[in-house]
């Protein structure tokens, strides 16, 4: 039996997992009320930064204060999902058996990638968020990390992307990246301020990190698996779409989440 945990990242109450590799912890934890889960506030921890990196506080306290030989995080309305689906969503969940048998042959476990028919993703992010913090994303590679600037180039290029920042690795693999990954993003909020933005655009390093997780993939050549993605509750794509489009071309950034 291999040593599992999946911490499911939450800011409420919600339906969980019975399985004991799924762990819900609850994300942004610091000054905030109990949820009764395992909180991001404990041990070393960037928990107060949550209104800033979102998930990533979860993927930090992980990384940080787990020590199970596979590490991986999901979101309490967006799992992986089996290939036979029942009516039960929960149940459609996978389970520590196919989790298991996926990890036989590879050490990652990444979500199928998400496709944008219109636009790159550069030009996708341009046009719903503001560019300067990407920017400076990739100032900050060029500096620091030059071997991966090729791949970061290619975003102005590619179509797709393992998005959602949901993942399950190797400990040694997920350590690697997120010592890169956090070295970028604590560099980047020194340089781009978020307090500048709104409370939606200030979560802007939670969204870059999604784009930078193919960068580290693909610049190492990491073999993985992909798995399809359920949600737990239904996304209005009629508004998605609409708010895409006054994005593209009227220059209205997104306001909000869909």
């Amino acid at each position: 039996m291999k040593d599992i945990k999946i911490i499911v990242a939450t800011h409420k109450k919600y339906q969980m997992p019975k399985e004991d590799i799924y762990l819900p912890l609850q994300v942004g934890a610091e000054g905030k009320e109990d949820l009764g889960y395992k909180k991001d506030n404990e041990g070393e921890n960037i928990s107060n930064k949550n209104a800033y990196y979102c998930e990533l506080t979860g993927l930090y306290w992980a990384w940080k204060n787990l020590n199970n030989d596979y590490i991986g995080m999901v979101h309490y309305r967006r799992y992986f999902s089996k290939n036979k689906k029942g009516k039960d969503k929960f149940e459609n969940i996978i389970n520590r058996k196919e989790i298991e048998n996926l990890l036989n042959d590879v050490n990652v476990v990444l979500p199928k990638k998400r496709k944008y028919y219109i636009e790159n993703l550069y030009s996708h992010y341009e046009h719903t968020m503001y560019i300067e913090p990407l920017l400076e994303t990739g100032k900050i590679i060029e500096e620091k990390y030059p071997k991966y600037l090729e791949e970061f180039n290619k975003l102005k290029k590619r179509t797709s992307a393992h998005m959602f920042n949901m993942f399950i690795m190797k400990k040694e693999i997920l350590d690697e990246y997120c010592k890169w990954l956090f070295d970028i993003l604590f560099e980047v909020e020194k340089r781009c301020d978020p307090t500048q933005y709104d409370n939606f655009h200030a979560r802007y390093l939670g969204r870059i990190s999604e784009l930078l997780l193919d960068v580290w993939i693909n610049t190492n050549n990491v073999k993985y698996e992909e798995i399809k993605v359920i949600n737990m509750e239904k996304t209005n794509w009629l508004k998605k779409g609409s708010a895409f489009l006054m994005a593209k071309f009227t220059g209205k950034k997104y306001n909000k989440s869909f």
